[in-house]
C-alpha cells in the first residue's frame, strides 16, 4: 500500500526520478482498484487534471473530472482548445506557449505551458478516447519530451486500470 508520504518528492530530486515515483505510486494505487486519483506532478503546477468523455452527449465532448487547481472550464468539444485537439486527435499536445496555441482557452490566465494527453481505452473492439490528462504550468516551456513520455505511461496505466 502506498504510504502519504510518497507524494512529497526530495528537494532537488530529478524530474525522471520524479517521474518513476509517480508511477510507482499510480502502480501501488491501482493495485485491486478501479477508481484512481493522483498528486500534480510538479510545484510548477498551477493546474492538473482530468476530463472524462461525456456519456450522456451526441456530440463528442469531455466534462471535468477531477483537478487541483482554479476553477476550471466545465465542458470542452472535441477539437476545441488544446485539450479538444488532444482528444479529437489522439495524441498528446505539448504547448510551450499557451498563447501560440490557435484556440487556446484560457481557463486560468496565470497558465504559460500545457501537455494534454489522452487516455485511450478499448471499447467495442475499437480503441477511444476516453479521458485526457491536463497538465499546466505557470511558466513558459514548462514541459518537455520528459514530461511528454511519463505522461503517456501515464495515461496508458490509467486506461488500462480503470473501468470506462
Amino acid at each position: 500500500m502506498v504510504h502519504a508520504d510518497a507524494s512529497n518528492f526530495d528537494e532537488g530530486v530529478t524530474k525522471e526520478d520524479a517521474y518513476e515515483q509517480v508511477l510507482l505510486q499510480a502502480e501501488g494505487l491501482f493495485y485491486e482498484q478501479r477508481n484512481w486519483s493522483l498528486p500534480a506532478p510538479s510545484n510548477r503546477v498551477n493546474w492538473s487534471g482530468f476530463y472524462v468523455l461525456d456519456p450522456s452527449s451526441t456530440k463528442p465532448q469531455l466534462i471535468l473530472g477531477p483537478f487541483q487547481g482554479k476553477v476550471a472550464c466545465q465542458v470542452i468539444a472535441f477539437g476545441r482548445g488544446v485539450c479538444g485537439v488532444a482528444a479529437e486527435s489522439q495524441t498528446t499536445q505539448l504547448v510551450h506557449d499557451v498563447e501560440q496555441f490557435p484556440g487556446h482557452i484560457a481557463c486560468d490566465s496565470e497558465s504559460k505551458s500545457e501537455v494534454v494527453v489522452p487516455i485511450v481505452a478499448e471499447k467495442n473492439g475499437e480503441k477511444k478516447v476516453v479521458a485526457i490528462i491536463d497538465v499546466d504550468c505557470a511558466e513558459l516551456n514548462g514541459f518537455d519530451e520528459v514530461d511528454k513520455k511519463n505522461l503517456e505511461q501515464l495515461a496508458e496505466l490509467i486506461g488500462k486500470s480503470c473501468d470506462w
